[in-house]
């Protein structure tokens, strides 16, 4: 592919299924994925939630390369705040020694809101008032107003139960450049020690820093030279603030000449608008319960959905997150994909996908990955 699409995949747990259903799951459409020719399989890490299977992003991504051939797999991203750098790089060394040129190491800040944290659970926040608009085609919706989640006891204690006692995470930035040495072999303890991590050092693993905006994420990953992965699928309304944040900072590295950017996006393909908008209708109310602090449940069927009582309040939490999903038929959602494409400048595209059957999550990847293809080779013909 011109720009490659890879995945994303969250191992969800289906409503009536259990976490070994979601991770064979995992493997199947890992398996398939690589056949199809996606570039890329990440994981995503979660803790305590009922509909979510990747609490261990090494343990899995090392199953995953296990059970497939040619495609790279990663973290989407591993929790840097819950991890020390050496552990990380040791555990994604190890992979990476028996799957050689196919692991991705993908940081997120989440964690560090801990006892070190200038944003800690409950602290004020300025009002979120920006409008939404219409960029080039692309809809940039009004911005969510994260206070009521961060704000949440139940969120506070979960997090709580990731920390050792009297725990703290160390700067981001510090704990990126930390990674960053221990693989180069050049990590030097305070005293002057010498310290290396094996396995790990020397390892072929590609370094990635995901962001939701253009804040300290995209200032790190610009000013180090590091891939960027700008999250529209969880935060749409900043995905342009992000990438332009990263480019801005960008310092060419060993790693990188110039910026890259992969951009996320929540996708669901069938055959027909109708079949995709049934399968699509669970997603409201599985998002509406992670922005109420209840966590992710597991995923709804359509009947659970259609059950619920949605108020206006219910409605606005997720409305962002529903506008910005691309669903549809392949044709359909390819397209709008190169609209994402085009005016977010992305070089590669990060595509989750959630329904309640396998089944129909398998073929939707199948749908898009077609569509893509004939989408490109259309662009290529007409430029040629």
């Amino acid at each position: 592919m011109t720009t490659p699409l890879s995945v994303l995949d969250l191992s969800p747990i289906p409503s009536g299924g259990s976490a070994a259903d979601a991770l064979r799951n995992t493997l199947d459409l890992a398996r398939r994925a690589d056949e199809l020719g996606y570039h890329r399989y990440w994981l995503a890490e979660h803790h305590l939630a009922a509909g979510v299977a990747g609490s261990a992003p090494a343990v899995l991504i090392g199953l995953v390369a296990a059970a497939t051939s040619r495609i790279r797999v990663g973290s989407g991203a591993v929790q840097l705040g819950h991890q020390t750098p050496l552990a990380l790089v040791e555990q994604f060394g190890l992979i990476e020694a028996l799957h050689p040129g196919r692991v991705d190491l993908g940081l997120g800040r989440s964690g560090h809101r801990g006892p070190s944290s200038e944003k800690t659970p409950g602290t004020p926040r300025e009002p979120v008032t920006r409008a939404g608009r219409v960029v080039d085609g692309l809809l940039i919706p009004p911005p969510f107003d994260p206070t009521r989640l961060i704000a949440s006891p139940r969120l506070a204690f979960q997090a709580s139960l990731l920390w050792q006692p009297g725990g703290h995470a160390p700067a981001f930035a510090d704990q990126v450049d930390d990674i960053l040495a221990f693989l180069r072999g050049e990590y030097r303890a305070p005293e002057g020690w010498t310290v290396h991590a094996v396995p790990g050092e020397g390892a072929d693993v590609e370094v990635w820093i995901l962001g939701s905006s253009g804040g300290e994420s995209a200032r790190v990953a610009g000013e180090r030279g590091l891939p960027f992965a700008a999250n529209y699928h969880v935060s749409p309304a900043t995905v342009l603030e992000a990438v332009a944040g990263y480019r801005e900072a960008f310092k060419p590295s060993a790693a990188l000449a110039e910026p890259y950017v992969i951009v996320s996006a929540d996708v669901l393909v069938a055959p027909d608008d109708d079949t995709a908008a049934e399968l699509a209708e669970p997603y409201g109310l599985w998002v509406r319960d992670i922005r109420t602090g209840a966590g992710a449940p597991p995923y709804p069927t359509t009947g659970q959905a259609r059950a619920h009582t949605w108020s206006d309040e219910d409605r606005a939490l997720v409305q962002d997150r529903i506008d910005t999903r691309f669903v549809g038929t392949p044709e359909r959602v390819a397209e709008r994909l190169d609209v994402l494409r085009r005016v977010t400048g992305a070089d590669e595209l990060l595509i989750t996908t959630i329904a309640h059957g396998h089944a129909e999550r398998v073929r939707s990847y199948e749908l898009l990955a077609a569509a893509w293809h004939e989408l490109e080779a259309r662009t290529e013909g007409t430029a040629a």
